[in-house]
């Protein structure tokens, strides 16, 4: 990413804007609880996080982050699911420290902003009025905006588009290896949060090329005069 400066940046939500899991946590273990299976940690769920609801519900009924097939009953417990979390959808979500600074940061400098999740769009755009961050945002691109989502370039792409950006302009922030790939086949240099969810984390030490920042110090760093990545 040498001597880069974003005519754009794009966001990631959960784990990089917003640590979800704990709401996250309370709906996989309703569902559990609704099929007689024991509850998770909130840390069994932290890892399991990152590519979808649906990835998740079929990695809490497998008990495993690594599964080949989804288990038979993944369809009705993904339905049990999205009731649940709609019904505590921002009970224990809260912003990642320096996370508002940043974007107020970033939108005083004129910078174009869309979050690219895997979240549906019927629980991203309430949790993010809800805690106060839809209108940093030019566009959101959810996990069914479009037929594909991230590890899929696509999302990146249409985001970057909605704003009126080619996608190699833009950088995007996010925490997973889904992040990673989709940056990396849209063309769109990454900047790694060191925080977020810890089941990539070996996945990223493969690839140090990723800057690591949180989003003020990305923040603060772009807005020094012709300042680069």
């Amino acid at each position: 990413m040498n001597r880069f400066r974003p005519a754009a940046v794009l966001f990631d939500l959960d784990g990089t804007l917003v640590d979800s899991a704990p709401d996250l946590t309370t709906a996989v273990n309703r569902s559990l609880a609704d099929i007689d299976r024991p509850a998770l940690t909130e840390d069994q769920v932290c890892a399991w996080i990152g590519n979808g609801a649906r990835r998740l519900v079929a990695r809490a009924l497998a008990g495993r982050r690594d599964i080949t097939a989804e288990p038979p009953a993944t369809d009705a417990a993904l339905a049990r699911f999205f009731v649940h979390y709609h019904d505590c959808l921002h009970e224990g979500s809260r912003l990642y420290p320096g996370v508002r600074d940043g974007l107020e940061r970033l939108q005083a400098m004129g910078l174009p902003m869309g979050v690219v999740t895997n979240k549906p769009a019927a629980f991203t755009t309430p949790l993010m009025a809800s805690l106060g961050i839809a209108g940093y945002f030019g566009v959101a691109v959810s996990g069914d905006t479009l037929d594909v989502k991230k590890p899929d370039p696509a999302p990146l792409i249409h985001a970057a588009g909605q704003l009126g950006v080619a996608i190699e302009d833009c950088l995007y922030v996010g925490d997973s290896d889904a992040d990673r790939a989709a940056a990396e086949a849209a063309g769109s240099p990454l900047v790694r949060v060191p925080y977020g969810y810890p089941g990539d984390d070996a996945i990223f030490a493969d690839h140090p090329a990723a800057m690591t920042l949180t989003v003020d110090q990305l923040a603060v760093g772009l807005a020094e005069p012709r300042k680069v990545l």
